[in-house]
C-alpha cells in the first residue's frame, strides 16, 4: 500500500545551533528536542531526567478536598467503600491501585468491574444494585462516571455517595457527585489535562497521603499499574504521563506487583528490559483479553494478589483467554478480508462495513483496527447482541468518525466515542440504511489523501552521524508514546549490500544490509516487516530512500544497532 511521508517543519537553524551548542549534542539532536517543545538545556535536562518531585499539587484538581473528606469520614466510620472501574485496562488498573492502596488500613472493603456483555461500559444500575445489597455507602468511580448523571441520582436515592475518578470528556451535565475530579472539566485548573483514568485516581491518592501525612513510597509502590494504563489508554506520554510512565517501567522491571510480574513470565518478557510497547503489545492485550473473554474482575483478582503463587496461576487462565482472543481475532479477521476480496463494489467504497450475527463482540474492535491495515477506511464491524446490532468503529488520520456517526444518530440507538474510535448501537432493521447513508456521508467529506496512509518523519539523518552515542541519546527519549514518538528518519539513495532476503515463516518480512555513498564501508542491518515482497525489486534497485527509526537487535548474544524500516520508496 503506497504511503505518504509527512516530514515534521524544521526549527530554526539559529534555534537549533544553539540548543547544539549549549547541549553539546548533534544538531539533529537538537532539532528532535525542539519539534517536541524542548528549546533550552534546563527543559532538556527536566526532560532526559524525569523527577516525580515535580509532580503537581493534587489540590490543584477540582473537587479533591471534597474527595479527601469524604473519603476519610467514610474511614473513620468504617463504612463500606466500592472500588468500580471499567473492564479495560485503564479500568482494571485503576481499580487494582485504589482498592490495594486503601486496603493497607481499611477492610470493609470491595471492588466491581460491570461486565462486557450484559452491563455494558460506565456506571450501570446493577453494578449501584449491589453497592446497596452489599451495604456499601460510597463508590468510588474510576476511569468512568463523567456522564452517569443518572445513575448518581439513583446511587443517591439508596444513600450511596460517589467520588467520580475520570479523564474522558464531560457531557453538558455534571453528576451530582460528592466530588468529581476529572482535569478536562471546564471548571477544573488543574495544569496537565491528560492523564489516563488511573492517573486521575493515582492524583486522589497522592491528595490523600498528603493530607494524612504519609509516606509516598505507600503510594509510588503502585506506579507500575500506572504506567501500564498510561501506556495501553494510549494517553500522550507528554509531561505528568512521562515522569508516572517513567517511574512506573523501573517499577515494572525491577519490582513489579505479584500480577504483573506472573504476567511478564506467561508472556515470556520476564528478564527482558520492559518498554512502552511490551505493554501495548504483550502486557495490556493479556489484562484486557479477560474482560473480552469472560470477565473484568479476573484481571482485578490478578492484580491485587499477593501471593506469588497464586498471581501465577490467575496468569495462566487469562493467558488463555489471551490465546482465545487471538483466535477470534483471526478468524474474524479471515473472514472480514475474504468478504471484501470477493465484493466487486468494495473498491470504489470509501468505508468498510461488515457485519455478522457470530462474530465475537469482545474483539470486533481489533479487527475494525487492522483492517484499516489492509484498506485504509473509515471502518465498522458489526455483530448482533442482545437482540441489537453493536459495532465498533476506527478511522483514519485526520477524519472525525465520531462527527460522521453523529450523522447518522436518529437511525441509532445509542452511540460514544471519539474523532478516531467509537462504539455504536442499533436496531437490526436500520443496519442497511445505516450502512448506506454511513458510505454517502464519508463520500462527500472525505478527502482523497486521507485514505492514503501517512508516516510522519521526524527529520532526514546523514547515516555517517549513526553511532553507539547516538543512539544512546536517542535512547534516552523514552518512554515514547503520542507526543514523543519514536523518531523517525529518512535517508535518501541508500542500496542494499546484494546479500537481501526474506525471513519470517511465510517469507513476509524484509532483511536487508543497508549502505550509503557518504560510508560505503558502513553496512546498516535492517529489518522491514510485512515487506518481503520487495525483496526483487530492493535487491536489484540501484539506489532507494528509507524512512526507519532505530533500535537495538540481540541475537546469539550480540546486540547491534538496527534500522527498524517503516516504509520503502524505490527509485523508477
Amino acid at each position: 500500500m503506497e504511503k505518504k511521508w509527512i516530514f515534521k517543519p524544521l526549527p530554526e537553524a539559529q534555534k537549533v545551533k544553539a540548543l547544539a551548542d549549549e547541549m553539546e549534542v548533534d544538531e539533529v539532536i537538537a532539532a528532535l528536542l525542539i519539534q517536541r517543545g524542548i528549546e533550552t538545556k534546563d527543559e532538556a535536562l527536566k526532560f532526559f531526567n524525569p523527577d516525580l518531585k515535580n509532580l503537581y499539587d493534587p489540590f490543584e484538581m477540582d473537587g479533591m478536598r471534597a474527595a479527601i473528606m469524604r473519603i476519610e469520614t467514610a474511614i473513620d466510620k468504617n463504612e463500606r467503600i466500592l472500588v468500580y472501574g471499567d473492564y479495560d485496562v485503564d479500568g482494571t488498573t485503576s481499580v487494582a491501585m485504589v482498592y490495594s492502596f486503601l486496603a493497607q488500613f481499611h477492610n470493609n472493603l470491595d471492588y466491581y468491574i460491570p461486565e462486557r456483555y450484559n452491563e455494558g461500559y460506565g456506571v450501570s444500575i446493577k453494578g449501584i444494585d449491589y453497592a446497596a445489597q452489599t451495604k456499601a455507602t460510597l463508590i468510588i468511580a474510576l476511569d468512568c462516571g463523567i456522564k452517569a448523571v443518572e445513575k448518581v441520582k439513583y446511587a443517591s436515592e439508596k444513600g450511596i455517595d460517589f467520588i467520580i475518578c475520570d479523564h474522558h470528556l464531560p457531557g453538558d451535565e455534571t453528576p451530582d457527585a460528592v466530588a468529581v475530579l476529572n482535569p478536562k472539566k471546564l471548571t477544573c485548573k488543574y495544569p496537565f489535562k491528560e492523564l489516563s483514568g488511573c492517573g486521575v485516581g493515582f492524583k486522589l491518592l497522592q491528595g490523600y497521603c498528603l493530607h494524612k501525612g504519609f509516606d509516598m513510597e505507600m503510594l509510588y509502590r503502585y506506579l507500575d499499574l500506572v504506567a501500564v494504563s498510561i501506556a495501553s489508554d494510549i494517553v500522550p506520554i507528554t509531561g505528568e504521563n512521562r515522569i508516572l510512565a517513567h517511574h512506573g517501567l523501573i517499577k515494572l522491571n525491577t519490582n513489579p506487583c505479584q500480577g504483573l510480574k506472573a504476567i511478564k513470565k506467561t508472556a515470556k518478557i520476564e528478564g527482558l528490559e520492559i518498554n512502552i510497547n511490551d505493554i501495548v503489545f504483550k502486557i495490556g492485550p493479556r489484562i484486557n483479553a479477560a474482560g473480552r473473554i469472560k470477565k473484568g474482575t479476573i484481571a482485578v483478582d490478578l492484580l491485587v494478589s499477593d501471593s506469588e503463587r497464586e498471581a501465577f496461576e490467575k496468569a495462566k487462565g487469562i493467558d488463555i483467554c489471551n490465546d482465545e482472543r487471538k483466535d477470534l481475532d483471526q478468524n474474524i479477521f479471515n473472514e472480514a478480508l475474504n468478504r471484501i476480496k470477493n465484493d466487486k463494489d468494495a473498491v470504489n467504497k470509501k468505508t468498510t462495513v461488515l457485519f455478522d450475527p457470530e462474530w465475537h463482540k469482545g474483539v470486533v474492535g481489533i479487527v475494525a483496527s487492522r483492517l484499516i491495515e489492509y484498506y485504509y477506511k473509515p471502518t465498522i464491524i458489526f455483530t448482533r447482541s442482545n437482540g441489537f446490532v453493536t459495532g465498533s468503529a476506527r478511522s483514519v488520520e485526520g477524519f472525525d468518525l465520531y462527527k460522521a456517526i453523529d450523522s447518522c444518530s436518529d437511525l441509532l440507538e445509542n452511540y460514544g466515542g471519539h474523532m478516531y474510535a467509537a462504539g455504536l448501537t442499533l436496531r437490526p432493521e436500520n443496519l442497511d440504511t445505516f450502512i448506506e447513508r454511513f458510505e454517502k456521508i464519508v463520500d462527500e467529506i472525505i478527502e482523497p489523501e486521507q485514505l492514503i496512509p501517512r508516516i510522519e518523519v521526524d527529520i532526514e539523518l546523514a547515516p555517517e552521524k549513526i553511532n553507539e552515542k547516538f543512539y544512546r541519546i536517542i535512547d534516552r527519549f523514552q518512554p515514547f508514546g503520542p507526543g514523543n514518538m519514536t523518531p523517525v528518519f529518512a535517508t535518501f539513495r541508500m542500496y542494499d549490500s546484494g546479500r537481501g532476503s526474506t525471513v519470517g515463516k511465510n517469507k513476509e518480512h524484509l532483511k536487508l544490509e543497508l549502505m550509503h555513498d557518504s560510508c560505503p564501508r558502513t553496512i546498516f542491518p535492517s529489518i522491514a516487516f510485512q515487506m518481503g515482497s520487495l525483496v526483487e525489486k530492493v535487491t536489484v534497485s540501484k539506489h532507494f530512500d528509507v524512512c526507519y527509526s532505530i533500535d537495538k537487535n540481540e541475537f546469539m548474544g550480540q546486540t547491534k544497532l538496527q534500522f527498524r524500516i517503516r516504509d520503502i520508496k524505490i527509485e523508477s
